[in-house]
């Protein structure tokens, strides 16, 4: 009979100790387990790493950092003394070293090779180092250390000129005229323009002299050069006796616009000229015109049935007046008989003077019409014409007049349109001059139509005022304007000035303003008969009178000296008109001042004030300057203000 089976009853320590081996077994197990893992995953890294060797160090990346509650149960293992089979009675240190052996290997680690950023940058080139031609260079390529300490010796990088100097010099190959031209490094240099003969001008002179006068010149080739002074315009064609004429008269030096017109002028050139007012435009058409008259058969009864050999034509009686009395200046050294046919004066007494006959007739375009529809005058042997202030003859509505004029004259001594195509020797033909100073596009129309391959000359802008003039724009209230005149009129210092109004009844009234505050003033306008306004002129010029207030009837062409001071006491309604009037201050030179006052009825010129201001330097009042139609153009939208700026 078996035994039978005894119940099992453990004390608390057997329990303890059997609990203590099976954790000891399942602690064994596990470190079996994650060392065969560990050698399975070492085998697929090395498959992974293109074959690399196992013995090659590894970057793990460094644990994740642990929390607190971590780091205190890891301190807590790290205290206890490890009871795994495999380890049990092997310090730490020896067990972890044959882990490393088991999985890394014999082979120590090595320490990887950094490589510096500007190695990596660095170019490299695709043969090798044996393939290096520049081993061969000369010696100055392979030591340029030793080839730049030649720098600094001499004067610049080596070569002294001073040395090259007197070498030259020693060796007879130094030109000696230019001994006293060098510069600050002892080398040759030009001479300027104004110390060398005509001959020796070379095309960079010639251009540096029309820089310095601002001489623009359009026309294609065979254009004649500039005159630079009087003493060679006998080489551009001029006569000697037109020469000593212009001495006598007292011309020292010609203008820019005279420099450039009269040799052309003499050539037979057409020409279109645009310069700023008062700047000598009569003498240069006035000096072409005589010489083209003195090389024409002398004036006899049977010529002078023919009529005059050259035709000026001016908007205005004043300024036709004007150039009649500068052209006497010199046709009277020549012996030309010189008529102004202008309105307001008996066309009777006119046309008895044509029928006398003579050689230049300075004449208004209407009264030009109404001679040659009476048959007191006829145009058979014109072949010299000048229209002068020919912008303004057309603002005037003087077109229809001009054209008139143009087409009675015979249009078979009129240049061929081909320019290519050859001139008869002994013909003449008809020279057109068009001086203005701006270019609209009825002027435009008349030059295509009348003139032949023109000349352009343009000094400085066109429609821009003389630098020699300042500009002083007050903005004021309507009532404001006769306190304001009297004090600009200081500013005239004892000289005379002009005051310029925009109709004949403010003139009257500004008159009699001035005469009671102890002024001698003259007055000017289209009320006047030709005699009373010639006699105001007269009187003027001679500073009988001091002040001469008048409409734009004297705003063209009326060349009056020593004014120092132009008020407009009205703001006229063009910009171009407002470059005429200050145009009377500051002419042959001279220093001038320019006083507008302008009112809130003057917002269309507002803009282009603004620009002309801006343009000329001078200072823009700040009303202006923020005014909304100062903006844009009169006409200009909002919206297309907006694409514009």
């Amino acid at each position: 009979m078996d035994k039978q089976a005894r119940p099992v009853f453990m004390t608390p320590r057997e329990r303890e100790e059997r609990k203590r081996k099976r954790a000891e077994g399942r602690d064994a197990s596990m470190v079996a387990t994650r060392t065969s893992h560990e050698g399975r995953d070492d085998s697929q890294q090395r498959r992974r790493n293109d074959g690399r060797h196992a013995s090659e160090p590894f970057d793990y990346p460094p644990p994740p950092p642990m929390e607190r509650g971590q780091e205190a149960k890891g301190k807590k293992r790290k205290e206890e003394k490890p009871r795994n089979a495999t380890t049990e009675g092997v310090e730490p240190d020896v067990a972890l070293l044959a882990l490393r052996q088991r999985v890394l290997g014999n082979c120590a680690p090595s320490s990887r090779k950094v490589t510096k950023g500007s190695e990596k940058s660095r170019l490299k080139f695709e043969w090798e180092d044996d393939e290096d031609t520049t081993k061969d260079a000369p010696e100055l390529y392979r030591t340029p250390a030793d080839a730049g300490l030649l720098f600094g010796r001499g004067l610049r990088a080596g070569i002294d000129r001073r040395e090259q100097r007197k070498k030259a010099r020693m060796d007879g190959k130094e030109d000696g005229s230019h001994r006293r031209t060098y510069d600050g490094f002892d080398m040759k240099v030009d001479a300027h323009w104004s110390e060398k003969p005509l001959s020796r001008m070379t095309e960079r002179d010639w251009r540096i002299f029309r820089e310095d006068f601002q001489i623009a010149i359009k026309g294609g080739a065979g254009v004649p050069r500039p005159l630079r002074k009087w003493d060679e315009a006998e080489t551009c064609g001029l006569p000697p006796k037109i020469l000593q004429a212009v001495r006598k008269v007292g011309y020292a030096h010609p203008s820019p616009i005279q420099m450039a017109a009269i040799p052309i002028g003499l050539s037979g050139r057409d020409i279109i000229g645009i310069a700023e007012t008062g700047s000598g435009k009569t003498c240069a058409f006035v000096l072409p015109m005589l010489a083209y008259i003195s090389r024409q058969p002398k004036m006899t009864p049977e010529i002078e049935a023919e009529g005059p050999y050259a035709l000026v034509m001016a908007p205005t009686r004043e300024l036709a007046l004007q150039i009649e009395e500068e052209t006497k200046k010199f046709a009277h050294f020549l012996g030309y008989r010189v008529t102004a046919v202008v309105g307001g004066q008996s066309i009777e007494e006119q046309g008895f003077k044509l029928r006398k006959g003579c050689e230049i007739v300075i004449a208004t375009p209407g009264r030009m019409v109404d001679c040659l529809d009476r048959s007191y005058a006829v145009l058979n042997q014109c072949n010299f014409v000048v229209l002068d202030e020919a912008d303004r003859m057309i603002d005037m509505g003087f077109e229809p007049q001009v054209n008139a004029v143009l087409d009675v004259m015979p249009s078979t001594n009129l240049k061929p349109e081909n320019e290519d195509e050859p001139l008869e020797k002994n013909k003449t033909y008809r020279t057109t001059l068009m001086f203005s100073a701006t270019m609209p596009p009825a002027v435009e129309r008349i030059a295509r139509t009348y003139l032949r391959h023109p000349v352009t000359i343009t000094i400085g802008s066109a429609g821009r005022v003389a630098d020699n003039v300042t500009q002083i724009v007050k903005m004021c209230k309507e009532n404001d304007k006769p306190r304001l005149l009297f004090e600009s009129l200081e500013l005239a210092e004892g000289g005379q000035a002009i005051v310029f109004a925009n109709i004949k009844r403010t003139c009257d009234v500004v008159a009699k303003m001035l005469e009671g505050e102890g002024y001698a003033p003259t007055i000017l306008h289209g009320g006047k008969t030709q005699d009373q306004r010639e006699a105001s002129l007269d009187g003027f010029r001679s500073k009988k009178f001091d002040v001469l207030v008048a409409t734009d009837v004297a705003g063209r062409g009326i060349d009056i000296s020593d004014v120092g001071l132009v008020i407009n006491y009205d703001m006229p309604s063009s910009i171009e008109q407002y470059t005429h009037r200050i145009g009377r201050t500051g002419r042959a030179g001279k220093k001038g001042t320019a006083v507008t006052l302008v009112t809130g009825y003057n917002k269309d010129v507002y803009y282009d004030l603004k620009q002309m201001l801006v343009d000329s330097n001078a200072q823009v009042p700040a009303e202006l300057s923020r005014h909304e139609a100062s903006r844009s153009k009169p006409g200009v939208s909002s919206g297309m203000r907006e694409i514009i700026h």
